[in-house]
This record gives C-alpha cells, structure tokens and sequence, in this order.
C-alpha cells in the first residue's frame, strides 16, 4: 500500500516503524494507568516496558533470519534494515518475556500480576503493528477471489503486486484488536494473578495458528511437512497457556 509514510529532507518516515512506534507509546499509556489502577509502580511498568521493546526488536528479527537465511546471505547489512519488515512475533515475544522475567526477579516485581498489566497492551500494540505490516506489505497472504481480497500496486511494497491476496495483516489487526477488548473489559473480573496474560497468549495463539493457513509468504521450512513454525509455535503456545491456568487456578484455590 504506502511503504513510505512521508519525506522530510533527508529524513524518510517508514509507515511500518511508524505504526509499531504508536503501537508501542500506546501500550505504554495503557499500562501505566493500568499499574495505578491495581497499585503498582508505574515507573518500573515503564522502565520494564524499555527493556521489552528492545528485546521484542532483537528476538523477533533473529527469529526471523533464522528461518529466511538464504536472504542474508549475499546481502548481511539488510538483517539491519527492519524498516523493511521481517519481525517474528514469537522470536520477539520469547525474548521479551525472558527478559521481563529477568527484570522483575532483579526489581521484586510480582510477577504474574506485572504480566496482567502489560497483555492488553501487548494486543493493542500488535493491532497497531499489524497495521504497520499492511502498509509495507509483508506478513501477506495467498492470493484469493475473495471480495475482500487486496491488490498491492506500489513499486515499493513487500507483497506480490497486481494480484489479488487475503489481506492477512488485517486479519491479525482484527483479532488482535477483539483480542484487545476481551482482555479490557476482563481485567476487572479475573480471578488470580496471570490469568489475563496466559488467556491473552492461548488467544493469540489460537488466532495465529488459524491466520497462517492464509499466508503466502515464506516462513521457513515446516515442522513434520505440515505446520509453518509459526502455526506449531502458536499450538504449543495455546498448551502451555492452558497448562498454566489451571496450575495457577489451583495454586489461588489452595491458598
């Protein structure tokens, strides 16, 4: 669609950074009030927040390489330019929750109420994100005869231009954003600590595993010829969330 979102001098404002640095300030604005609500200290929210993004930037980049090597082989300077796409939410997401896990161990942050505070804004700043994706057209899908199907046409636009695809990057802003809200108007009911978090990760991973029989672009080689990693990481995502509401239920219910 529109890759570049505008020029000022020399300077060039990329529509994905663009989108993913909204989505980020958005979820920080989110969490910091959410930490108020629930008594916590805003300031390590955000602090944690600053460790994350760039973890999330880090892991999900590697993780993305990892599985298009042949890209970067002739060209290693481009694993740099993430401008041009190229982000793997679960290399992103595994980095970030090591690395928040690590934080609040060093910060005696509680844990699992920290993680409630930060999953809606996890889904709000993927819906953003995603947006983000839309304009520069990775992340986007098979061609379809759908009504709804996209043509991407701009010269500089990452999607196959002229034929008509699933506009998958709007897919994952959707559920994101329904993500988002279920998460929103839950926070208040939730019955222990990581409740929201673990919900928030079996969600997402339903919803991924789901969008990516729609994609069309190369996402590494497939686990057991059948899933992408993405679907199989998303799979084993959902079990682990699942797995962990109930242990934590139980461990609520004993005390």
């Amino acid at each position: 669609m529109y890759p570049t979102l505008l020029h000022l001098g020399k300077l060039t404002i990329y529509t994905y950074g663009f989108f993913i640095a909204m989505g980020f300030l958005a979820g920080i604005f989110l969490a910091k009030h959410e930490a108020k609500r629930v008594d916590e200290n805003p300031d390590k929210i955000l602090d944690l927040a600053f460790y994350i993004l760039i973890a999330a930037i880090v892991g999900s980049r590697i993780f993305y390489v990892a599985t298009n090597p042949k890209i970067y082989v002739s060209a290693p300077l481009e694993i740099f330019k993430i401008w041009n796409g190229g982000l793997v939410f679960y290399g992103g997401f595994i980095a970030a929750l090591v690395t928040a896990l690590l934080y609040m161990r060093i910060k005696s942050m509680p844990v699992w109420k920290t993680t409630d505070i930060i999953a809606p804004s996890l889904a709000l700043g993927q819906t953003l994100g995603r947006l983000g994706c839309f304009f520069a057209g990775c992340c986007f899908g098979k061609t379809c005869e759908y009504p709804w199907a996209v043509i991407f046409s701009h010269p500089d636009t990452l999607a196959p231009s002229g034929i008509p695809i699933h506009p998958t990057q709007l897919y994952s802003a959707f559920t994101n954003f329904i993500i988002f809200i279920l998460l929103f108007f839950f926070r208040k009911k939730k019955k222990f600590d990581g409740q929201l978090f673990w919900t928030y990760v079996f969600l997402y991973g339903i919803t991924r595993s789901i969008i990516e029989i729609f994609r069309g672009d190369f996402r590494g080689e497939l686990v057991f010829g059948v899933l992408s990693i993405s679907q199989a990481t998303g799979c084993l995502m959902a079990i682990l969330a699942v797995t962990m509401i109930v242990i934590l239920r139980r461990k609520h219910e004993r005390v």
